[in-house]
């Protein structure tokens, strides 16, 4: 920790809310301890390109309850080849930059584990996601922010649905991983969860169709997990149309609306304690792990097994989705 006086911060990859608590976070807690805090604007491509700028404690006033993320994202081509990640290397250097911090999710882990490989550069790794989908954490920031947009959303779906008797497929982000479709189905009462991480989801609609709505159901939800295999909710309407002609089939797709808004207080506390914590961790010695949070305490994963470790979601939850779709 000698060695460490001051801290660089980015934020990579698709914004989620609670970002901008955990940047604040991160900021203040290192000033706290007496490390200076450089923030490095657009991810990777900041640090190719030296957008890189001290931040004092005022630099992160009034940002806690703001969606996105004031140092901003962008997708840096440069920073996936070795002469990128070695400029990158340089700038860091050149701004007195002795460790780093970055926010993001599976492909920000991914590249802040190759350069730290690559360079012996102490990094810590903050979960923002929404898509809830790394190992080593029960939530990801963000995740509970979008969560709670979509079952708004799909809130207000279902009234149009009930009063034209339709069947909406409701199309979510999470095209690796259910657990946004999956939970917002339980939360929203709706009627199925289409996600990947099963492989039978013709099979699903097909017995929602014949079960549910055509014996005891004039109207129905599906949430859908984008999936190029199934062409997410607009290729299971098609098949819907093509092989229950007699049902008026309606897609919704919510796309990048679950992205924005403001943080619920469930994520300004995660990014919050999440953001503290990656100072206490350079503090120990930690170097090239996530925080993540397990059964409500702070833990410290591996880079490689965060990114790598399947999560898998509940069959329970699955089961659940059925059973009170009746």
């Amino acid at each position: 920790m000698t060695k460490i006086k001051t801290i660089g911060i980015l934020t990579s990859g698709g914004d989620a809310p609670g970002m901008n608590a955990a940047i604040r976070a991160v900021t203040r807690s290192a000033i706290y301890h007496g490390l200076r805090v450089m923030g490095i604007k657009r991810g990777y491509y900041g640090l190719v390109f030296n957008e890189i700028e001290e931040f004092s404690s005022k630099s992160v006033s009034n940002i806690v309850q703001h969606g996105g993320t004031i140092l901003k994202t962008a997708r840096c081509r440069e920073f996936t080849t070795a002469e990128g990640r070695a400029t990158a290397f340089e700038n860091m250097r050149n701004a007195g930059i002795d460790a780093l911090v970055v926010i993001g999710g599976d492909g920000t882990l991914t590249g802040a584990r190759i350069f730290a490989e690559e360079f012996d550069i102490p990094i810590i790794g903050l979960p923002g996601t929404i898509d809830n989908d790394l190992g080593g954490t029960d939530r990801t920031i963000g995740y509970d922010t979008a969560l709670n947009t979509i079952v708004e959303a799909v809130d207000k779906i279902r009234d149009t649905a009930t009063s034209h008797e339709r069947l909406f497929f409701v199309e979510v982000m999470g095209h690796m991983a259910g657990y946004l479709a999956l939970n917002g189905a339980i939360a929203s009462g709706a009627e199925a969860a289409i996600i990947p991480e099963k492989e039978t989801e013709i099979d699903q609609l097909a017995d929602l169709v014949n079960r549910g709505f055509r014996k005891s159901k004039s109207s129905a939800i599906v949430l859908v997990a984008e999936n190029p295999e199934t062409g997410g909710a607009l290729g299971l309407a098609q098949r819907i149309k093509e092989e229950f002609p007699e049902y008026d089939a309606r897609v919704t797709i919510l796309g990048h609306l679950q992205r924005g808004g403001s943080p619920t207080a469930a994520d300004r506390i995660l990014a919050s304690r999440m953001g503290a914590q990656a100072i206490t961790a350079l503090m120990e010695g930690q170097r090239n792990v996530m925080i993540g949070i397990k059964n409500g305490e702070l833990v410290y994963t591996p880079f490689s097994k965060a990114t790598t470790e399947k999560k898998p979601v509940s069959n329970a939850d699955i089961e659940l989705v059925k059973i009170l779709s009746i």
